[in-house]
């Protein structure tokens, strides 16, 4: 017999109880659920809704079932649909008809609502220190390689020289904006849903604010109806976690492309490589690979919310079941990449000479040549030419410009002393970039030290975080 199902005069078809149960994947938010139900219980009691009895026999029966599932000796059934029914069911066989007074003053639509603003609070903060973590080993890398020179790319063609720590470092930012963008989407997350019954709030003089105090909650919905029907909060959470795919998936190809044999930039650790069945010389990067994969199927659960969404009428519709899956999924691939990429980074070799020369044979310091020419008093889009037409012949003879001899150098502009064999240097080509956001070291050691402050800050906001 259905919890539900006074009205009814027909048993539910099987196919459709397999259908519309949320149970094989819901049943992930137990512990949210049964926390979610001490409080609500315990403030019924305090309330005098119930009787004070009847709520501490409640709590000691949900209790029981907790552990009885932490220890795998339940099995939930699909005819009780979600695992708010089935934990009302074991609970009613746990205790007694007591058990079917639980439910009084809310409804399945602000209890699930409940149970995924705790899920995703959780997983949010969770996924904060999972980009710390990985913001600290990009840190450290780039700590040991403040002097390192390598080409910088624009069109996966070398443009400029940088230090191989100012390119972690813009990992670095892109991981810490994520951070942030989790943290601020934390307030929204942390409103509680909770006593807005089915779809207009309940009769029962309950007492919100005690529950949200007890369950962590700085917030609660204004109106009944959004309470029940919101789901912005994981929306902006699957935003987040796309994003944070994204970047985690850009570094990854760089990792690819850097560790192959026509780059040799880097080589990754054995753990985090897997072997051909066929070509034994082969060291394949599956472990970036597949990051850079699977962004694609978190990307797709957002689309998939945001379509499942975009023509719903207020308030609660059986299609925000599909809310969850999505959410679960991408909870798992996030902290598996973060999990992986972390050591993965700290592990890799870096072969700084081939990066450096790369640097000095690839004319990546063509631009300085032509600012060099623009101090010398040549306007600058005829340094332009000049400089384009000695790499022209550069190219003609396997030169690099620190080949040309000072009297090839003058032939082309008079203007050039030899001052400028020094200009060329990658080391100063880099450090000639010392303002705003360059390369140059000492602006690289300066957010170097800035970016360890900002790691404190949010390992900060971790620990002031209640929930």
């Amino acid at each position: 017999m259905k919890l539900w199902g006074g009205r009814f005069t027909k048993q539910t078809n099987r196919l459709v109880e397999e259908y519309t149960a949320s149970i094989p994947f819901d049943q992930k938010l137990f512990e949210e659920d049964i926390r979610g139900s001490l409080a609500h219980v315990r403030m019924l009691g305090e309330c005098g809704i119930i009787r004070p009895g009847e709520a501490k026999k409640i709590s000691e029966g949900l209790k029981t079932i907790r552990e009885k599932i932490r220890a795998g000796k339940v099995e939930f059934s699909v005819s009780h649909e979600d695992i708010h029914m089935n934990i009302e069911k074991l609970l009613i066989e746990e205790i007694g008809p007591t058990g079917g007074k639980l439910h009084t003053g809310r409804s399945r639509n602000d209890q699930v609502a409940l149970d995924m603003h705790l899920y995703v609070r959780a997983r949010t903060l969770d996924l904060v220190k999972a980009l710390t973590a990985l913001q600290e080993v990009l840190v450290e890398k780039a700590e040991e390689h403040v002097d390192t020179i390598l080409p910088g790319y624009t069109h996966l063609q070398r443009a400029q020289p940088v230090r191989l720590a100012h390119h972690l470092l813009a990992y670095v930012d892109m991981f810490g904006r994520d951070a942030e963008r989790l943290k601020d989407s934390y307030k929204r997350v942390n409103t509680m849903p909770l006593g807005a019954g089915a779809i207009a709030g309940t009769t029962f003089p309950i007492r919100r604010e005690r529950v949200a105090e007890e369950l962590g909650f700085d917030r609660l919905y204004d109106n009944s109806m959004d309470a029940v029907s919101d789901r912005d909060y994981l929306v902006e959470f699957l935003s987040a976690a796309s994003l944070i795919m994204v970047h985690l998936s850009r570094l990854s190809e760089e990792l690819i492309l850097w560790s192959s044999e026509e780059f040799g930039y880097v080589e990754l650790d054995d753990a985090f490589c897997t072997g051909s069945s066929m070509m034994p010389q082969k060291k394949n990067p599956d472990v970036p690979e597949l990051i850079r994969g699977k962004t694609g199927r978190v990307m797709g659960h957002w689309v998939s919310l945001m379509t499942t969404l975009k023509a719903l009428p207020l308030t609660y519709n059986k299609d925000m079941q599909e809310d969850k899956e999505g959410v679960f999924d991408s909870v798992e691939t996030l902290k598996g990449a973060l999990a992986l990429t972390a050591p993965m980074v700290a592990g890799m070799k870096v072969n700084g000479e081939k990066m450096r020369r790369n640097a000095e044979e690839g004319f990546s310091n063509a631009t300085d040549l032509a600012d060099y020419l623009v101090t010398k008093g040549l306007p600058f889009r005829e340094a332009h030419e000049v400089v384009g037409r000695l790499v022209l012949t550069c190219l003609h003879e396997g030169k690099s410009l620190t080949d040309l001899t000072l009297e090839e150098y003058r032939e082309a502009c008079p203007l050039v002393e030899e001052d400028v064999y020094e200009k060329l240097k990658v080391e100063n080509v880099a450090d000639a970039r010392n303002a705003g956001s360059g390369t140059a070291r000492s602006r690289v050691l300066e957010v170097l030290k800035k970016k360890k402050i900002e790691l404190d800050e949010t390992r900060n906001w971790l620990n002031t975080v209640r929930y």
